[in-house]
């Protein structure tokens, strides 16, 4: 059978005219030096980051992991809060974002609605992409900050035990933007996790109601888990964004570079201190601005590769 299948590919592959031949090499090697093209830019930027924080690495070392102060006077620098901030505003914006992406995903590809609402619905859903930080952050803080602060009041007022909201609601802060971030990660998280369902083969919807299965039962035990490896893809996608969103979150997170665990108060991530800070930045400050981009390199680089290793593992069982 082996010896059949490679004389036929012969026979194949000496029909092809040398152009043809000629025109798959280029395209494989064109393909091969774009993707190693890809993978030295990465690497250029990160040398060169490094290179420009190398003076702050010295100078300060892992402390500026461990250090709460930024203060440019006396040359002390420290992004704990920073981190901290980024870290938390991403993980509220994945909290909300998920249940809703996903059900959105499930509606527009299981045939919930006429094809009629579907397409504006997608076409909408897709267009929150399209709108700029910039006019998130506005809409932040002239709609969004003034309409939750009932919410956090509330929280404060019957949660105030709980160190997540021990401070009362100050407008600017870490909840408002991990509720821009949720938004504007939405439309990767919802296109992807609509693309893994629908891809699906249909013998498995078919099969599923063929041994009694409700639709519901359908949909949670045999469709998701079945798109999972790719969902989850789309969760870390989703989440790279929100860690590197700089614009939108430094208009409302109140830019404060003191380290408070509430999300209520004003609070700082990495990617709004360098858009605050980085125009008059001079000196060490300068260099550590640059430790810090090269920290939020770092985080982005392990979520993306944690998201791979779940992906691959997935896809195993």
């Amino acid at each position: 059978m082996t010896a059949v299948t490679s004389d036929d590919q012969r026979e194949q592959d000496a029909e092809r005219s040398d152009i043809e031949k000629t025109a798959d090499q280029s395209f494989i090697w064109g393909t091969r030096i774009l993707a190693i093209a890809v993978a030295a830019v990465l690497l250029w930027i990160a040398i060169q980051v490094a290179i420009e924080a190398m003076p702050a690495i010295q100078e300060i070392g892992i402390e500026f992991l461990t250090q709460s102060t930024w203060d440019p006077v006396e040359d002390i620098y420290g992004i704990l809060p920073a981190v901290y901030g980024t870290l938390v505003s991403s993980l509220i914006a994945i909290l909300l974002a998920v249940p809703v992406g996903l059900a959105c995903a499930i509606v527009l590809s299981e045939n919930f609605l006429p094809i009629s609402i579907r397409t504006p619905l997608v076409f909408l859903i897709e267009l929150l992409a399209a709108i700029p930080s910039i006019v998130y952050g506005l809409w932040g803080i002239y709609v969004l900050i003034p309409f939750i602060e009932p919410l956090g009041d509330w929280l404060h007022n019957n949660l105030d035990w709980f160190p997540l909201f021990s401070t009362p609601y100050q407008g600017p802060g870490m909840l408002p933007a991990g509720i821009i971030l949720s938004i504007m990660i939405l439309p990767i998280l919802t296109v992807i996790a609509r693309d893994s369902l629908a891809a699906l083969p249909t013998k498995l919807r078919w099969g599923s109601y063929g041994v009694g299965a409700t639709r519901w039962r359908t949909i949670f035990s045999v469709l998701i888990p079945a798109a999972f490896s790719g969902i989850v893809g789309g969760i870390m996608l989703a989440l790279g964004r929100a860690l590197g969103e700089t614009m939108a979150v430094t208009l409302v997170i109140g830019n404060s570079n003191d380290l408070n665990f509430s999300v209520l108060a004003p609070s700082v991530t990495i990617s709004s201190l360098l858009a605050s800070q980085f125009a008059e930045a001079s000196g060490l400050q300068e260099d550590a601005l640059f430790y810090a981009g090269l920290i939020l390199f770092a985080i982005t680089l392990v979520v993306n590769i944690l998201a791979e290793i779940i992906v691959l593992r997935i896809k195993k069982y």
